[in-house]
């Protein structure tokens, strides 16, 4: 089976099988899970790992950061690698590389070796969400984006919530080298049903591969989110840091002017004309700075602020995985009725009032209206991620998925660093001027932090402002009612 990518809607449909059309979202979601839980499960480790490696705490950074410059250097490429490949091959290929990266990494007794491993564990994590979201729009007509989507972005809100107690579970019970092992099993089985039911979307003719910008775009994203990994440390100084943000800034620039000049660029940036891909793309990187940096503020302010065990800050956090799978069945009809500049703009609010909110937690809230404020935002998180995720190819043509698949997956794991980073440095911003931080300074000074991310989400509702009514329309008008069971 080696479908056209040039073929419409209905014959993409017609080319799958009942089976494979019900199987291949709970495929795409499972690769989705494995990239995104291993890069929040293996933090609480650090410590056991690093005292197994013999290594300092802090070395265990650039294990850390290893897996997020590979992927932000190789999510570019992977639109190209789906059009010439085929999205069958690729994405068998890309668990391939994760699986058995997992196991070397999971055999590694040096950190060198550790890191190398990471960066092959990137490699394939890269190829699996651009490469995954693309067989979607490929396989699903635009009117039924919003319930596939919607089920697929699942894993990736409950995987952050998931990483920190599983990664804590498995150090305290097992061994650490089984927070890569536990990765092997799902890998074989995504392998095989990968050759079972992924359709092998593939371009007759490729265009050759911009080399030049895969250099500048590729050097400069990795510097960028290196940056932004070391950002608050101590280690280099506000000079050295501004000179590598500086040179990235640079290598990005380079590549923007180098992209006009070329008539096939790595990332089509003149998608960005495009209304609905402009308000999409921007929209969820100005958002996620607010919002991005909750799943590093909560279990924190849980656990050092209000005294909660790992497992116990684990299961306050397990309703927003709830919200968020309930919140499916509501999404279709609600974006078909509101639209998608309505349910946008109300929306972000929402999210940025909920930032505010949990800025009241505090050591006498009861514990009923933190699940209640958890359970509230998983639900609206839901709603905003696979609202904008859908939107992205609303206007886009089946030439142009690839390129636009891309550059979402490049931008969201851009904006997961900086609402990391952001949300960081404003809490570090409150706290540092406390000599000793008791549970009080530290809820104090996440507290602070909230209302700042709460703050910048509410503006960030300008981006959408460019919308239309009526923009989407063609995805949330529900035609079939599927995804995957």
């Amino acid at each position: 089976m080696n479908p056209s990518s040039s073929v419409d809607d209905s014959s993409l449909q017609s080319n799958l099988s009942a089976t494979s059309k019900r199987l291949l979202p709970w495929l795409v979601a499972v690769a989705f899970f494995m990239e995104s839980l291993d890069t929040t499960i293996l933090n609480t480790a650090v410590p056991t790992i690093s005292a197994a490696l013999k290594v300092a705490p802090l070395s265990m950074k650039s294990v850390l950061a290893s897996y997020t410059l590979s992927l932000a250097v190789f999510i570019p490429i992977s639109g190209w690698m789906a059009d010439r490949f085929g999205t069958r091959r690729v994405f068998a290929s890309a668990i391939a590389l994760f699986t058995l990266g997992s196991l070397l990494c999971g055999i590694s007794s040096d950190i060198h070796l550790l890191v190398a491993c990471r960066i092959l564990q990137g490699c394939g994590g890269a190829m699996m969400v651009p490469v995954g979201r693309l067989t979607l729009v490929r396989s699903f007509a635009k009117s039924e984006l919003i319930r596939t989507m919607s089920f697929v972005a699942i894993p990736a809100l409950v995987a952050p919530m998931l990483g920190p107690i599983a990664g804590g579970l498995i150090v305290a019970y097992l061994h650490w080298r089984f927070i890569f092992f536990v990765n092997l099993p799902i890998g074989l089985a995504g392998l095989i049903l990968v050759y079972l039911h992924l359709p092998d979307y593939r371009e007759e003719q490729t265009n050759p591969l911009d080399v030049v910008g895969l250099i500048l775009f590729g050097s400069g994203i990795a510097l960028l989110s290196y940056v932004l990994e070391i950002f608050g440390e101590h280690t280099l100084s506000i000079r050295e840091i501004s000179g590598l943000l500086t040179l990235s800034l640079v290598l990005l620039a380079g590549y923007g002017i180098h992209a006009k000049h070329i008539p096939f660029p790595l990332l089509k940036l003149s998608l960005f004309s495009i209304r609905t891909f402009r308000a999409a793309v921007s929209g969820s990187f100005f958002t996620r700075l607010g919002i991005g940096g909750v799943p590093f503020l909560l279990p924190l302010l849980y656990q050092v602020g209000l005294g909660f065990s790992p497992i116990q800050s684990g299961l306050l956090i397990m309703p927003q995985a709830i919200a968020a799978m309930s919140m499916k069945l509501f999404m279709p009809g609600l974006l078909s009725r509101v639209g998608y500049r309505g349910v946008l703009i109300s929306n972000t609010v929402i999210l940025g009032l909920l930032l505010l909110f949990f800025a009241t937690i505090g050591l006498h809230t009861p514990v009923w209206l933190i699940v209640l404020q958890a359970f509230g935002y998983g639900a609206f998180s839901s709603l905003q991620y696979t609202s904008m995720n859908t939107l992205v190819y609303a206007d886009i043509t089946e030439e142009e998925a690839s390129s636009a698949s891309s550059i979402a997956s490049t931008m969201q794991q851009m904006s997961i660093s900086f609402g990391v980073a952001a949300a960081g440095l404003v809490t570090v911003f409150f706290i540092t001027k406390n000599v000793s931080l008791g549970p009080a300074e530290m809820i104090h000074g996440i507290h602070k932090a909230f209302v700042i991310l709460g703050g910048m989400t509410i503006l960030s509702t300008v981006v959408f402002g460019i919308l239309k009514r009526g923009d989407g329309d063609n995805i949330s008008h529900q035609k079939v009612l599927h995804p995957g069971g």
